[in-house]
């Protein structure tokens, strides 16, 4: 559907929804007026349907059922079925694409589900036998049916995410381990949030249909993996053993709140500095004489002493830091001290930026900062003092502790024979990190 609810292209593969009741999604839910942001739901229920849906560019991509269904497979599959059209559009999915491929969208829709139940959502299987228009190479009769049976294999076998007999001139192995750190900690130093996020990205340049098995330091548990893992295997053994898509993929994420390395320490001390007014009234002839004494306490100075101390080894470094320390709304200016790097006060981020672009491991940096705040009569609220946000990226840096212990890759038909590059690489950044003060 286009962002005005017209239907640009359906597909009924059951009879108990009719095409009226996209109309109804349209005028209750598309154009609905005045209703609150509770309300904006992906999933809507009106009378007996349920409508799941998302929003991509100029597009609706909508699911409609009367059965009480697995939402979570209905979104997944409508994100598949985004990346899929995408790979046959070159990267372009919107409206005017959708009118150009009529065709080809109806021969996708019905390999990628049956009777409601998604199927095949593999651009590299369905490329080898759905070929968009212009794209097909001009092949011989007998190449084109070699093509055929090996598009039938990869459908039906095991391994629909790989072709067979693909060939390289030298094969590689690319694996990255990207973590990124989460804390919060309060104003005394205690840890109220921390936990590392990571995810294992692969890059795979390997000949014909070889099997890798991956061994890491420590089991983890909250894990989830790429569809060509042997779950079984990895809950035997602990050992993730896979036949991996050809390019780039995203073997598996993790998450985890135990043994975490933190790489940097903040210290933040923070003092506000106010002042004493005093008023007075004279020459006023009144029956009786007042003498007011009004003390007005004001913010108009402030000074923010941090420190920040890297705790990795001294033979590696961070690069890219930057500490956000906040102040006040009202600041005029400030005077800043650093002992690296630069840093600046930045009215629009109503902070001072911090920047250092390569921190050695196992030393400590400092700024100190006097805040000058505007003067006013008037009243202010207690500033509400944010937390210090910070930023990094340290290459070969695990802060779970997770450690590659091997890589074997096998190819039964090669042997010994298959010899492969292999190439790790970790890096860990920064995601929630702050502390308040």
């Amino acid at each position: 559907m286009n962002l005005r609810g017209d239907i640009l292209i359906e597909r009924r593969y059951r009879d108990d929804v009719e095409r009226d009741m996209a109309e109804n999604f349209r005028t209750q839910i598309l154009n609905s007026k005045g209703e609150s942001a509770s309300l904006q739901t992906p999933v809507r229920t009106l009378g007996s349907c349920t409508f799941m849906y998302l929003r991509h560019a100029d597009l609706y991509i909508l699911m409609v059922t009367r059965n009480n269904a697995n939402v979570m497979m209905a979104f997944k599959f409508m994100t598949s079925l985004v990346d899929l059209l995408r790979s046959y559009f070159e990267g372009a999915l919107n409206e005017s694409s959708v009118k150009r491929n009529f065709v080809l969208i109806y021969e996708l829709l019905d390999e990628t589900m049956d009777y409601g139940f998604p199927q095949l959502t593999e651009p590299a299987a369905l490329k080898s036998f759905i070929l968009q228009k212009g794209v097909r190479s001009e092949l011989d009769a007998a190449s084109s049916t070699q093509q055929a049976r090996n598009a039938t294999l990869t459908v039906t076998g095991a391994v629909s995410w790989r072709r067979p007999g693909l060939k390289y001139s030298s094969n590689e192995v690319f694996l990255d381990i990207v973590e990124e750190v989460n804390l919060l900690l309060s104003s005394t130093g205690a840890v109220l949030r921390n936990d590392v996020a990571g995810k294992v990205l692969m890059k795979c340049k390997l000949s014909d249909m070889p099997e890798l098995r991956l061994g890491l330091n420590e089991a983890l548990e909250d894990v989830t993996f790429h569809q060509c893992v042997n779950l079984g295997a990895y809950e035997q053994s602990k050992v993730v053993t896979f036949i991996p898509p050809d390019g780039e993929f995203e073997l598996m994420r993790y998450r985890t709140s135990e043994g975490i390395n933190v790489p940097f320490k903040v210290i933040p001390v923070v003092k506000e500095l106010g002042r004493t007014l005093y008023r007075t009234s004279e020459g006023i002839n009144v029956p009786f004489k007042v003498i007011p004494v009004v003390k007005e306490l004001g913010r108009t100075r402030l000074e923010a002493n941090v420190s920040v101390r890297s705790l990795f080894g001294a033979k590696m470094f961070a690069l890219n830091t930057v500490v956000l320390v906040p102040v006040p709304d009202y600041t005029a200016k400030c005077n800043i001290v650093v002992t690296s790097g630069k840093a600046k006060y930045d009215a629009t981020k109503k902070a001072i930026v911090w920047k250092i672009k390569r921190f050695s491991g196992a030393c400590e940096h400092n700024l100190r900062a006097e805040v000058s705040m505007v003067s006013t009569t008037k009243e202010r609220k207690p500033w509400p003092r944010p937390p210090i946000s910070m930023s990094f990226q340290v290459p070969m840096f695990s802060a779970s502790g997770l450690r590659v212990m091997y890589l074997k890759i096998t190819e039964r038909r090669q042997g010994p024979a298959y010899s492969v590059e292999k190439w790790v690489r970790k890096v860990c950044k920064s995601g929630d990190f702050q502390v308040r003060i």
